[in-house]
Parts: C-alpha cells; structure tokens; sequence
C-alpha cells in the first residue's frame, strides 16, 4: 500500500538499516497517527541515491509518500512498515506549493520587494554575516574580503544553516544585526542538497530578510534553484564568495571612481596651473616691456621739461621786450588820442541833445491829438447832443428792447440828469 506521513526520530543502524517512525499532524501540529517503519539496507540505498537525484534526502520533518507492507514482529510484539519505494515527486510536489503559498502570503504583506527597495551604499565597508561559525561559507567569504585589501568591517552572528532549529537562528541571527550601524548583511552557506536548503524556503526566514533594516545579499550555494530568502533578499548570488566579490567589485567601483576624480581634479589643477603660469609669463613680459617704455618715456620727459624751460624762457624775454616796446608807444600816442576821444564825446553829447529835443516834440504833439480825441469821443459829448443812455433796474445798459418786459423799471442818462420810466409797452 501507499502510505503518506512526515518522518519522524529518523536513525540509521550500525547495520545500514534506517528506522523512523511515520507521523501524521492535525491542525496544531500536534500528532495525532503514528506507525513505526523501517527501511531495509539494500532499499535505503537504492531510495537514498533516488531522492538524491531530485535534491532530496530522508530527514525528521520530510513528507514523503512510500510504498510499504505491514510487517508485525512477533519477539518484539511490534507492528512496523517495511518501505519498499518512496515517490519523490510527492515530496517535491509538496515542497512547490508550500513554496507558492508562503510566497503568496509575502507578497500580501508587502514584503516581497521591501528589502530591494533598500538603497546599498556604494562603498559597503560595514557588513553582517549570518552562517555557521567554522564552515566552508564562513571562512570563503572572509578569505575574498580579507585578500581584496579593503578596510572591510565583519559583524558575525553564528547560526546552524540547516536542522531543525536552523529558521528560528537564522532569523534570530537577522534580528540581532538589526541593532547596530551597518551598511548590509551577507546570508551564506555552502553547497547543498534541496532539502539542505529548506530552511531558506521557511516563511520565518524569509520575513526575517524582508524586514531586515540593511540590504541582505544571499549566497546559499545553489546553482538553479532560487530560494524564498533569494527572492526577498536584495541581491542574490550563487555562493558566498560571489557575495563577497559583488561587496568588493562594489567598493572597487567606488575606488575607481575616486580615482578618476582625483585624476580629473589633479589634471585640471595642472591645466589651471600652468595657464595662470603662461599668463604670469605674459604679465612679466609685458611688466618688462612696461618698464623699458618708462625708462624711454623718462628721458623724453627729462629732455621735454628742459626744452619747455628754455621755450619759457625765451618767451619770457620776447613778452617782456613787448611790453616796454608797447608801453613806449602808448607813451607817445596817448596824448592825441585823449584829445581826439574828447572831442568825439562833446559832439555826440550834441548830437544826443538834439535828437531827445526832437523826440519829445513829438511825443508831445501826439498826446495832444489822443487827448482831442478823446475830448470828442467822451460820453458827455453824447449825451449834449441830445442822446442819452438808458440802464434796466440791474444799472446794466440796455441795447435791446427785447430785453426788457413790461413793467420793468429804467434809468433814462441825460446830459443835464436822468428820468426813472416805467415800460408799458415794447
């Protein structure tokens, strides 16, 4: 018959014999069948290398389905299963869809991309490593990290990479570098089986990496499978040495790139020095070229001011020999031209006498014809030659009869008084 349960207190025999006991689990993990069983030595082989082939190995806590007959012991008074063949596309039927569901339940919360979205600094010199004290991970990873000549920092946390206890250290192991300065986390162990690598499919582990305050690079030592913990790491590499390459290619990349800086900055430094170098050459010369167009400007100037001083000079003799020659002839001419300006002054006095005489003849005959005139225009002229000048009740003349109404009061101006009427009619 075919039977399906999880091994359990698995041993093998001095004999080569493997006994367990067959459980089976009820909802709290608690068992609620068991059935001892026993493998044979020459099956165990046989099953052994079969399982082997697909990644597999017998281990407390594997489900696996085997073809089995009931034996009963009589000297022991014992019932057993003899197994004769195990199925392990059963197993890893099993193992696919716990992987599905657990990665599932990631996703729902979140957590399948939370640690890649962590920013991995570029000189990761601060580095957590979580694997088993002593092992071939443990010591690869710090052998690569100690030849590459950087001042890498290890932070370590023992934890069992495989067994019963390993989820619970791994993700213990995460938890406590969460507490310190670090720039990521290396999670490694050496090659294995699938069923070595387990652990890394458990959902508690791979929580642990997702909730992880650093970016944890995962080096599990497997060729083509990616585990859970790969998937929710930030970087996933195929073994711990190519961890520890990635963190030193990275550093590297970052020493590369500072040394090109430095090389950028050194160059251009040199090309600033030697163009201000060239322009101080060129200050120089034209400072050189400066001072000998003094030196030359300063005899010019010299042999100038002698020059000036004895132009200066010469004028000097020149204006004053004028000056006595024209004070001499204003000497000799002044008398008669005093005499001359004199007379001119006395005829123009004259001549100014008669002009004004003249002019106020004029200006008085003129104001005696105004004055006529005005005499002949003036209103009272008017008025003795019969006319008169009428003014409504306001004392404005009236021109206009239209102006006025009725009733309406005037003053009539006379030459000799003035009438107050009544207007009847207009």
């Amino acid at each position: 018959m075919w039977v399906a349960g999880e091994v359990a207190r698995g041993r093998q025999s001095n004999r080569g014999h493997f006994y367990f006991e067959l459980v089976e689990k009820g909802d709290g993990d608690e068992i609620v069948g068991k059935l001892d069983a026993v493998i044979w030595r020459s099956a165990f082989l046989r099953i052994r290398r079969w399982l082997g082939a697909h990644g597999q190995e017998i281990r407390d806590g594997l489900t696996m389905r085997c073809r089995a007959r009931v034996d009963f012991y009589p000297t022991g008074g014992r019932l057993q299963l003899v197994v004769e063949e195990v199925d392990p596309l059963f197993t890893l039927g099993l193992l696919e869809r716990r992987r599905r569901e657990t990665l599932a339940a990631l996703a729902a919360a979140g957590l399948l991309a939370r640690n890649r979205l962590l920013a991995l600094p570029a000189v990761p010199l601060r580095i957590g490593l979580v694997t088993s004290e002593g092992s071939a991970a443990y010591h690869d990873f710090l052998a690569s990290l100690a030849e590459s000549g950087y001042g890498f920092r290890v932070f370590f946390v023992h934890a069992a990479m495989q067994g019963a206890g390993a989820e619970l250290e791994v993700a213990a192991a995460l938890a406590l570098l969460g507490r310190w300065q670090l720039d990521a986390v290396a999670l490694v162990r050496g090659g294995g089986s699938r069923a070595d690598l387990a652990v890394f499919d458990s959902r508690r582990v791979a929580e642990a990496v997702a909730r992880s305050r650093w970016p944890v690079l995962t080096g599990l030592g497997h060729e083509i499978d990616r585990s859970i913990a790969d998937a929710v790491g930030h970087t996933a590499a195929k073994t711990p040495t190519k961890v520890a390459e990635l963190l030193i290619e990275r550093v590297r990349a970052a020493d590369l790139a500072l040394a090109a800086v430095e090389q950028a900055l050194a160059a251009r430094a040199r090309d600033r020095l030697r163009r201000a170098n060239e322009t101080l050459r060129r200050f120089e010369r034209v400072a050189q070229v400066a001072r000998l167009r003094l030196r030359a400007c300063h005899g010019a100037v010299e042999q100038t001011a002698l020059s000036l001083e004895r132009l200066a000079r010469r004028r000097l003799q020149e204006g004053e020999r004028r000056r006595q020659e024209l004070g001499a002839r204003l000497a000799a001419v002044a008398p008669r031209s005093l005499g001359h300006r004199a007379r001119e002054a006395e005829a123009l006095v004259e001549r100014l006498a008669a002009a004004a005489a003249a002019r106020v003849r004029q200006a008085g005959a003129a104001l005696e014809a105004q004055v006529r005139l005005c005499h002949a225009l003036a209103p009272q002229r008017l008025l003795e030659r019969g006319f008169s000048i009428t003014r409504d009740g306001e004392g404005a003349i009236v021109r206009d009869p239209r102006s006025l109404r009725i009733g309406d009061l005037i003053t009539s101006e006379l030459a000799a008084g003035s009438l107050r009427s009544r207007v009847e009619e207009t």
